[in-house]
């Protein structure tokens, strides 16, 4: 394949935004675990939950400054790399990006200063409300971002407006409650608390392993199983609505998720494993389980899910609609004062395809002068890369299950077992730390790879969508990006790295004075158990 200006406009992209999101899974998992951690000490009292607090709040700060400077450099990139496409959709994606920039972010930033300087200034109650608005805002910045990637994923509440040549919103409640956003947003964040759970569990595991801060480790393990098993459990089940979603929103991601060429009887069956083959029109040495397609992607036994083949027959039929769409609108252009209202009545009724026949301007550059080959080839270009989406859709699923497995256990040792691990299964929690990053990465390319050839699907090609700007120009900012991003990481891990070996912060003082005033209920523990010392 040649390597041209959208190409490289979408790798600079795709690099920006999967360094972007190696930070927010965790950003937004931590956040929530601090905050559940000192709620616990507001509750009890004890100094070890605000050391805990202290300690796993540190992690949380450093990821959280990576996680904003790599942030900004992506909504500069729409008006920069994607200009048409701003120009085209802006008045509906910016809305939410404003409203994330202004309400979330500030709030999040605001409240992240209160929650390191704040510890001598506030009271603890008060301390713990700004804790819980960290997580809040955190949360509330990935609400709004993924309210406009729900919008690209399906693009409700809006419309073309032939006068401006441009898609207006009409009605915000619809954008804000799209379906497909609301899906994302779970599931995304539930992917996000077990980044966090993981990586909690790994390094109180490596504490455990090196005889080190038992105490804030075994308490650590316990939170995080629970509340890792909890979030796990949410991403299966969160993961399934996206599923019965996809089947009437974006039916041909579904299908190449599914390596599904010919529409089955139904219910369907889920290719459990397979060889998709694309020149074949075949998935290979398929094993399947009955029904499962069906029942996920229709929530019935009756309702088929259709192929990829019919699926590309149906786009050629949109093109040719189109098409009628593109000629109304030309006309509408070259006199909008004097247009007849038969002409913009016959816009207006094949205008839901007329992003179909935009998929034509990759080969001419007036749609209407396209031959049946051309119009064949575009309607084959609706079909993503299924190979790709089939492999990376199952290992994504094969490590969510992983999560399930690996928080139960631990949940189990610590609920019914006096928080005693086997030494291989510490191991193994150290050893796991980079999955879930793999897994969240997975899903990312699942959901934006499966939109092609559309940057809106349905609506706006994205052969259409980049800025005119040189190869040059996107070679060379494409390095730098590769280079800065990548000292950024280096800068990222070699921080956590530092502040895990430094271990937590104990206050002296404050854990004297628990202990003088606990002294008898510690006595009578005979310092056994793994709670016996809040100092250890």
């Amino acid at each position: 394949m040649e390597i041209g200006l959208v190409e490289l406009s979408r790798l600079q992209f795709a690099m920006t935004a999967m360094y972007h999101f190696l930070f927010v899974p965790l950003t937004l998992g931590l956040s929530i675990l601090v905050a559940i951690m000192e709620t616990v000490y507001v509750m009890t009292n004890r100094p070890i939950w605000r050391q805990m607090t202290k300690f796993w709040g540190s992690l949380f700060g450093i990821n959280f400054v990576l996680g904003v400077a790599t942030g900004i450099t992506m909504e500069f990139q729409f008006g920069m790399n994607w200009s048409y496409y701003s120009h085209y959709v802006g008045d509906i994606f910016g809305a939410p990006l404003a409203i994330e920039g202004l309400m979330a972010f500030f709030m999040e930033a605001t409240f992240v200063g209160l929650f390191f300087f704040g510890w001598d200034k506030l009271s603890k109650v008060s301390h713990m409300v700004v804790t819980w608005l960290v997580a809040i805002g955190s949360n509330f910045s990935a609400l709004w971002i993924l309210i406009a990637n729900g919008w690209m994923q399906n693009p409700v509440g809006a419309q073309f407006n032939p006068d401006t040549m441009r898609m207006e919103m009409t009605s915000f409640f619809d954008v804000v409650f799209n379906e497909v956003a609301q899906a994302k947003f779970v599931h995304t964040v539930s992917a996000g608390y077990v980044t966090a759970a993981v990586f909690v569990l790994g390094v109180s595991a490596l504490y455990l392993i090196q005889n080190r801060h038992k105490d804030l480790a075994r308490r650590s393990i316990a939170v995080a199983s629970s509340f890792g098993l909890a979030a796990a459990l949410s991403v299966v089940v969160l993961g399934d609505e996206s599923g019965y979603s996809a089947s009437h929103t974006q039916k041909m991601k579904l299908a190449a998720i599914e390596g599904m060429w010919e529409t089955h009887e139904a219910p369907a069956p889920f290719n459990l494993i397979g060889f998709p083959d694309k020149e074949a029109r075949e998935t290979h040495y398929a094993i399947q389980i009955p029904w499962v397609m069906g029942l996920i992607g229709t929530r019935s036994l009756t309702q088929e899910i259709p192929g990829i083949n019919e699926l590309e027959a149906e786009s050629e039929e949109r093109i040719r609609d189109g098409l009628i769409a593109y000629d109304a609108l030309m006309t509408i252009r070259a006199d909008r004062e004097n247009v007849s209202p038969e002409v913009r009545e016959t816009f207006e009724a094949h205008s839901e395809n007329l992003g179909f026949s935009l998929l034509l301007k990759r080969y001419v550059d007036d749609p209407r002068d396209a031959t049946d080959e051309q119009i064949a080839q575009a309607a084959a270009d609706t079909i993503p890369g299924v190979g790709p989406l089939f492999w990376a859709f199952r290992l994504m699923v094969g490590l969510g299950f992983s999560f399930i497995a690996v928080m139960i256990f631990f949940f189990v040792r610590a609920s019914f077992y006096q928080m005693q691990f086997p030494r291989w299964s510490l191991y193994a929690a150290v050893a796991i730390i980079p999955t879930p990053w793999i897994a969240a990465e997975l899903g990312w390319f699942v959901a934006e790879f499966g939109r092609q050839p559309w940057t809106v699907d349905g609506v706006l090609p994205t052969a259409l969508s980049a800025s005119h700007l040189s190869i040059a120009d996107l070679l060379i900012t494409l390095a730098g990006f590769i280079t800065f991003y990548s000292v950024l990481f280096v800068i990222e891990v070699s921080l956590m790295v530092k502040y895990i070996r430094k271990g937590p912060y104990m206050d002296v003082a404050e854990t004297e004075a628990w202990q003088a005033k606990h002294e008898h209920r510690l006595r009578t523990h005979d310092g056994q158990g793994p709670f016996a010392n809040p100092a250890e």
